[in-house]
């Protein structure tokens, strides 16, 4: 156990906010959860998810009402999911998260990216194995004992437990455990601020201070594309 947190990094949401960013991506992620599961949150999971981070971005409900309206309607944007790999400066592994309209535009945008920032876009599978897929939760931290809320949670594949920066618990489970484990939050009465798919680093690369600046103005560049949803990478 410990405290779990990304060094030299901000929290995502803050991060988000900064570039104006929250209510577009959270917008995005209704968007397909809708359009794969239906627009009642009671009988899906993802959307029940979408919302819970919404409200975590401080997103209006009028505007998450809105989205999920625009996502029932004829004039609706149909989004696809695609992974990008690919390199930054000093050898650093990159995974980029999108939600576009138009596959093309998108990897011209990201190559572009890459080229500028001293990168290069590289090959599906060119990375994609330096980093482990989780579902990390946000729990409000009510005093509850971290050992014992780990034992309550390993059925339900817990692999990691600590706190943030800000004092709240993370937890990490498997992936193909996400479900699981929200409904196991939910039937203890944890209170979860948000619920997301993260990329975590098998190994990572230390650098100084100046190596570690050109890779993350390149993430920077990365996470202002319209088309981007989250970046991930092996700086340590």
């Amino acid at each position: 156990m410990g405290r779990i947190f990304e060094v030299r990094k901000s929290t995502m949401f803050a991060r988000w906010d900064r570039m104006a960013k929250a209510f577009t991506r959270v917008g995005k992620e209704i968007a397909i959860a809708v359009k794969n599961g239906g627009p009642d949150p009671d009988n899906n999971p993802a959307l029940r998810r979408c919302i819970l981070n919404a409200k975590s971005a401080n997103m209006p409900k009028d505007r998450v009402e809105a989205a999920i309206k625009r996502a029932m309607g004829k004039d609706k944007t149909d989004y696809e999911e695609v992974v990008y790999e690919g390199y930054a400066p000093h050898g650093v592994a990159v995974m980029i998260d999108t939600a576009t309209d138009n596959t093309t535009r998108t990897v011209a945008n990201l190559r572009m990216h890459f080229t500028k920032g001293g990168g290069a876009l590289g090959n599906s599978g060119s990375v994609g194995f330096l980093f482990n897929r989780v579902g990390e939760f946000k729990v409000k931290n009510a005093g509850q004992d971290l050992e014992e809320l780990e034992l309550e949670l390993i059925d339900f594949g817990l692999e990691e437990i600590g706190e943030d920066s800000e004092g709240n618990i993370i937890i990490r489970a498997a992936f193909n455990e996400f479900g699981n484990m929200a409904k196991a939050l939910e039937d203890k009465g944890l209170e979860v601020i948000s619920s997301e798919l993260k990329r975590i680093p098998t190994t990572t690369v230390e650098l100084n201070e100046e190596q570690a600046k050109e890779v993350l103005e390149l993430v920077d560049r990365l996470e202002q594309d319209d088309d981007v949803q989250q970046v991930f990478y092996n700086l340590k």
